[in-house]
């Protein structure tokens, strides 16, 4: 699976601009806050429909307009897709693939598969449980339109139950419709639960061995999935504690409350885990999971690596450079320096300044490469 162009209107610090890109690395590079990051988000949207930062859609489109426009020409197993995505500030947003608009843009959903790797991932271990939920949710919406449709109806009925309990506080009359949304809450929620136990197994499968050679077998990494609610107990759990769910008028019970934790020889990495050793976790969860979507779309996933190679020493950026030999990467950096130095074969270099894109000759920095090699 590849990328073959990108074209943004009104996306971002983007007014009108395309790019290419080689089936190889290439390299956007430029100083910061310069709309490097604003291509990878376009591709992640392209993929998951929605954006890896979290913001609305009416924050990305360009303050001078009313819509946005990202275009995008990809492969995926010999087959060409053209796919259109128009951003509204008012309206949601509107898909099309090979010109034909989709009803819904979960459609979108499983046509483009990508594994972004950002500086942000590296603190995944140490975060707020609401970031590693999103990081599950986000990685499963890709692999499966049916854990899209199931979280999403979930979240609906969460929402619906959160504000009838704050209804029945003022009038009591409206308890009886409570049993109705628990039913719903249950069933989504199970299956909720089931995903993402599979996706933790399967994750632990390919991620032994990962991080057994990035650590030359000194340490054991195991993830636990922390279910905040069995599926055998849910709707009992939920029933038992109505009272304490009208008294706060939230829910308190259900898979919107899980968290996964990250176990190296037995020990929890957040609590007892160096910075180096929750940067390994973090990157052979990346690792693990760019194997993981090989595996069940039976194709490369597009790799995206925002600005994260600056943040990895040595050991841990040859294991990751030495995982894309195969894979259409894109990586953001504010310089291509160390790339080179590396002998990393670059494909094609763009510099990106003030939302303008730039291609620049590999022969520049061939060049570069032999009067510092002098």
């Amino acid at each position: 699976m590849v990328i073959n162009s990108l074209a943004l209107n009104n996306f971002r610090n983007y007014i009108s601009e395309e790019i290419s890109f080689s089936e190889g690395i290439n390299i956007l590079y430029g100083d910061n806050a310069q709309g490097k990051t604003n291509v990878l988000e376009a591709i992640y949207m392209l993929a998951t429909t929605k954006s890896h930062r979290g913001n609305k859609d009416k924050d990305i489109i360009n303050l001078e307009s009313d819509e946005g426009h990202i275009k995008a020409e990809i492969k995926k197993r010999e087959i060409n897709y053209r796919i259109d995505m128009h951003l509204k500030k008012s309206k949601t947003k509107g898909v099309a693939i090979d010109r034909i608009p989709v009803k819904k843009t979960s459609q979108l959903l499983g046509l483009v598969n990508v594994v972004l790797f950002s500086p942000e991932d590296l603190t995944l271990i140490k975060d707020s449980p609401v970031e590693r939920r999103r990081y599950i949710d986000m990685e499963l919406c890709q692999l499966s339109k049916i854990y899209y449709n199931n979280l999403s109806n979930y979240n609906k009925i969460l929402n619906q139950r959160n504000n009838l309990l704050k209804s029945i506080y003022y009038d009591k009359s409206q308890m009886e419709t409570l049993d109705v949304w628990d039913m719903q809450l249950v069933d989504y929620g199970i299956k909720i639960i089931k995903e993402r136990h599979n996706f933790i197994e399967r994750i632990n499968e390919l991620i032994l061995s990962i991080h057994k050679g990035l650590t030359s077998d000194k340490e054991v990494l195991k993830i636990k999935y922390d279910k905040n609610i069995s599926e055998e107990e849910f709707a009992k759990e939920l029933f038992l504690r109505r009272d304490a769910d009208l008294k706060y008028q939230t829910t308190q019970v259900g898979p919107h409350r899980d968290d996964i934790s990250f176990y190296i020889n037995g020990m929890n990495a957040k609590i007892y885990g160096s910075q180096g050793q929750q940067r390994t976790v973090a990157l052979s969860l990346k690792l693990a999971e760019i194997e993981l979507v090989k595996e069940l779309i039976g194709d490369n996933p597009i790799l995206l690596l925002d600005d994260v190679m600056s943040e990895l020493d040595s050991t841990r950026r040859d294991a990751l450079l030495a995982s894309i030999d195969d894979i259409q990467t894109i990586i953001t950096c504010t310089g291509y320096d160390d790339f080179i130095k590396e002998r990393l074969a670059i494909d094609k270099i763009y510099k990106v300044s003030k939302g303008i894109i730039h291609q620049e000759n590999k022969s520049d920095a061939d060049l570069k490469e032999d009067i510092d090699g002098q």
